[in-house]
C-alpha cells in the first residue's frame, strides 16, 4: 500500500465525523477556492533507462514521493459542472536507479486543468469527477552520486489528468475534500545531451482540502 494513503484516510475520517453539516450547492456562475496538502506518488517502476551512451546497461529508475501545500479553483460553467485549476508550490523528488542508489534531485510544478462533473444529492457528500491535461514543469535537477558532476536533464511533460473525490459538506458554503488523482507524466532523461529514454512517472495524487465557494 502507498505510504500517502495515510492522508487520504485521515481526512476521510475527519469528513465522516462533520457530514451532519448542511449540503453546499454549486450552480452556474459559482467559484470555489480549495487549500490544502497532496502527495504526488510516482509508480514503483518508471521504467529501464538506457544506459549504452554512459557505458552501461539497462539502468532501472525510480522516482520517490513528494508532499507539499496545494490550491484549487473552480468556476462553475454550468449547474454541478466547474472548470478547475490545480496549482502548488513545487514538489521535491530523488532519482534513483536500481542497485546503484541516488542519481538526482529535481523540483516540479505540475498545474492541471480539468472539466468537472458534481454529483449533487440530498446527502451531506457530493461525488465528482474529472478529466483534463496536465503539464509538469521540471527544474533545479542535479546530478548525485554515481552521476554527480554530469549534467541531468527531465525535460517537461504534457499528459491527461483524472480526479475524482468526495465534498464532506462543513456549512452551506465550506466543504472537507478528500480527492485522489492520476496524472500521465512521461519525461525524457538526458545526462550531458546524450537521451537515455524516458521515465514513466505516472503518479497517484493524494490529498485532502478546505474547499470555499463564494
Amino acid at each position: 500500500m502507498r505510504k500517502t494513503s495515510a492522508l487520504l484516510l485521515s481526512g476521510l475520517a475527519a469528513a465522516m465525523a462533520l457530514a451532519a453539516a448542511p449540503a453546499m450547492a454549486q450552480s452556474k456562475g459559482d467559484w470555489t477556492l480549495g487549500v490544502g496538502v497532496h502527495a504526488v506518488d510516482p509508480k514503483s517502476d518508471a521504467g529501464d533507462l538506457n544506459g549504452s551512451a554512459l557505458g552501461l546497461g539497462a539502468l532501472p529508475t525510480k522516482v520517490d514521493s513528494s508532499v507539499r501545500p496545494t490550491v484549487t479553483f473552480e468556476y462553475f460553467v454550468a449547474d454541478n459542472v466547474g472548470i478547475e485549476v490545480l496549482g502548488a508550490l513545487p514538489f521535491k523528488h530523488e532519482v534513483s536507479i536500481d542497485g546503484v542508489g541516488k542519481v538526482g534531485e529535481t523540483k516540479q510544478l505540475p498545474p492541471v486543468v480539468s472539466l468537472q462533473y458534481h454529483f449533487a444529492n440530498s446527502s451531506k457528500v457530493t461525488p465528482f469527477v474529472g478529466l483534463g491535461v496536465n503539464y509538469t514543469k521540471f527544474f533545479s535537477t542535479d546530478s548525485k552520486g554515481a552521476l554527480a558532476g554530469t549534467k541531468l536533464k527531465l525535460e517537461d511533460s504534457w499528459g491527461l489528468a483524472a480526479h475524482a473525490g468526495l465534498d464532506f459538506a462543513l456549512s452551506e458554503k465550506g466543504a472537507l475534500r478528500v480527492d485522489m488523482r492520476w496524472a500521465d507524466i512521461d519525461t525524457k532523461v538526458k545526462v550531458n545531451g546524450a537521451n537515455l529514454g524516458t521515465a514513466k512517472i505516472d503518479p497517484l495524487v493524494y490529498g485532502v482540502a478546505y474547499v470555499f465557494k463564494f
